[in-house]
């Protein structure tokens, strides 16, 4: 079975989404590129949209497609405690009738007990660019960790914290539910996400050791006159990989 191919709304640039006049407007051209679902963007939403998220929802399966929601936020806080927004993310991931939840790991503390209660949302994991998202800091966490629905795999963000994103691949492959398909080039001390079709296959050696049926996202740019083409462009590849 093909995967599904979700789009994440932050490929298009938070300048762009602003002059489309924010999220909802890129539901059509999500859906007219053929994309399977929306990954809405909480950092791109402004507090008044916040407060309509039912009207938001309702837009995204008008266009038959589905949503997933992205916080910017950890799961655990400094002091090793669950984040206490955690509870108002999962109402607004209700509210958006999201299926997955995606937030960072955050400073979670192996010698402590944790319960999280998730309300029946998705909630999955990524390997953000931060020390938290560090293999060594992330693999102990899904090794004992079984109250989430497993791990967005961001092939990109291991270039950021210096971790070989092969071997990331082959120990947490098993926990993987989701994908962030991303490439990048060293950019000053740092690194630069680009399309892929401006970068080598290293994206493609990735997707082959992870699962092949987790829905993909598509993180990279996606630029051009035409955004529904290039939408369009990246979809099919994805979903042929």
């Amino acid at each position: 079975m093909k995967p599904e191919i979700i789009i994440v709304t932050a490929a298009y640039g938070h300048q762009k989404v602003a002059e489309l006049g924010g999220q909802q407007a890129l539901l059509p051209i999500v859906a007219e590129a053929g994309g399977d679902g929306v990954e809405i963007r909480r950092e791109l939403l402004a507090e008044s949209e916040l407060q309509r998220l039912p009207q938001l929802a309702e837009a995204i399966a008008e266009h038959r497609l589905k949503a997933f929601y992205s916080v910017p936020d950890a799961l655990f806080a400094d002091d090793g405690a669950v984040n206490p927004q955690l509870d108002r993310y999962l109402q607004e991931a209700e509210q958006l009738r999201a299926q997955r939840l995606k937030l960072s790991l955050g400073a979670w503390r192996p010698d402590r007990e944790t319960a999280l209660e998730t309300r029946g949302i998705r909630l999955v994991v990524e390997n953000d660019q931060t020390e938290y998202g560090r293999l060594d800091a992330i693999a102990p966490f899904f090794a004992r960790q079984h109250a989430t629905s497993g791990m967005t795999f961001d092939i990109g963000n291991w270039l950021w914290t210096g971790d070989d994103a092969l071997a990331a691949a082959r120990l947490l492959a098993r926990h993987v539910s989701y994908i962030h398909v991303k490439a990048a080039i060293p950019h000053g001390d740092s690194w630069r996400a680009i399309a892929l079709d401006e970068a080598d296959n290293g994206w493609r050696e990735l997707l082959k050791l992870l699962p092949g049926d987790v829905p993909r996202g598509i993180e990279f740019p996606l630029q051009g006159d035409d955004l529904t083409a290039v939408t369009r462009h990246y979809v099919d590849l994805l979903r042929e990989e």
